[in-house]
């Protein structure tokens, strides 16, 4: 193993965080901007109030994207252990 396939393995880990991440950290932002927006235009300010919902829809996102974040998952493992087999 060289240093370019320890590179190029450790930007496909690095994506692969990345790809998985990504449905619940963008639903928990668009959720914190959308009752950020709320909050100010009914200028109610509650620290609390933006919690439940980011919950909710945090959860729902994961559930919803769970098929898609286990397939990147098993596609990292799978070039891995592909790597470990050949010898890199």
């Amino acid at each position: 193993m060289n240093e370019a396939d320890a590179l190029e393995l450790m930007q496909f880990a690095i994506w692969t965080v990345l790809m998985a991440s990504g449905p619940a950290v963008v639903t928990a932002m668009l959720v914190g901007v959308s009752i950020a927006l709320v909050q100010a235009l009914t200028q109610v300010q509650e620290i609390t109030l933006t919690f439940v919902p980011k919950i909710i829809a945090i959860l729902l996102a994961v559930a919803l994207s769970g098929p898609f974040v286990g397939a990147q998952i098993s596609l990292l493992s799978s070039v891995v252990f592909e790597r470990i087999e050949t010898g890199f």
